[in-house]
């Protein structure tokens, strides 16, 4: 009887401690919190607040998946590291003078690069009229003569760039809809558009993922247009890590050219949460794909 007892003493004690840590997590987790949803014609844009980001998603706040981020504490910060990887490009190529954004998103590129190149000319593009409101409204984004914004098909712009003449320093593209790149934005016959537009020296920046079943044919592709280019690879076990493309119209630059260019942009980058000399370490060339992988075509 005894026995039973302490059995029932200590079941009661378990229970109440499992209840006050249930209690004292419902208290302190974070809680995420819809803020807005923004209608369009390609998929709702969700704007919501967690873990004291502000974060743009599609469709629904409960897919886990977040299209840009914002720290509500630090704005400048760079909350994913693929866009610190793709500014990181500036060691490539620091003396920019126009850039060419596919893809707004949460703007995070566009307003970013205003700062650290301020006589720079931004010019974004986005698909979505949507998306570029939201942009504008709750994350911090800015239309003016240096920062430009045009509401169409990024294959379109970049065509019709090409016949007028029009070259970019650099070409940034970080579009993608609810499950991956769009396939026009992908192919050779597009990378040939975009290597057209590029000045002498001009750089390519590509955001794409690390576990792809297309990475091998992406490689490919961008190898075939491109000759050699650098491969950065986030430090990340996650399934969908993000990997980055920096290609060149010429020969890319050697390693002491990019610790020169490190040491001229580390002050400028280091706001942005950019540590310019770890960034090299994510620099590498080599070729991690089948030789014989399929090149994507239209």
């Amino acid at each position: 009887m005894r026995r039973r007892s302490l059995v029932l003493l200590l079941a009661g004690g378990l229970a109440a401690v499992c209840s006050a840590l249930l209690l004292y997590w419902r208290a302190n987790a974070p809680e995420t919190r819809l803020i807005h949803t923004e209608p369009s014609e390609y998929a709702p844009v969700v704007v919501l607040e967690e873990y004291g980001l502000r974060c743009m998603d599609f469709n629904t706040i409960e897919d886990g998946g977040r299209q840009s981020c914002m720290d509500l504490s630090d704005p400048d910060r760079m909350v994913f590291g693929y866009t610190r990887m793709m500014t990181a490009a500036l060691l490539v190529k620091p003396d920019v003078r126009n850039v060419l954004i596919v893809g707004l998103g949460g703007a995070t590129l566009p307003v970013a690069l205003g700062k650290i190149l301020p006589n720079a000319t931004i010019d974004s593009i986005e698909i979505d009229p949507a998306v570029a409101r939201v942009a504008e409204r709750y994350f911090g984004y800015r239309q003016g003569p240096r920062q430009r914004l045009f509401i169409e098909d990024g294959r379109a712009f970049v065509e019709r760039a090409r016949k007028e003449g029009e070259q970019y320093d650099m070409v940034m593209l970080d579009a993608f809809d609810t499950d991956y790149i769009p396939a026009h934005l992908l192919t050779r016959e597009f990378f040939e558009e975009v290597y057209a537009i590029l000045a002498p020296d001009g750089v390519l920046v590509a955001n794409s993922f690390t576990v792809s079943t297309m990475y091998a044919r992406e490689s490919a592709t961008y190898a075939a247009v491109f000759g050699d280019f650098f491969n950065l690879r986030a430090r990340s076990q996650r399934t969908h890590a993000n990997r980055v493309v920096i290609a060149r119209r010429g020969p890319l630059p050697d390693i002491d050219t990019l610790q020169q260019n490190a040491a001229r942009m580390a002050a400028r980058l280091a706001p942005f949460g950019i540590h310019a000399e770890e960034m090299l370490e994510l620099f590498s060339r080599e070729r991690d794909w089948p030789p014989n992988a399929a090149i994507l075509r239209d």
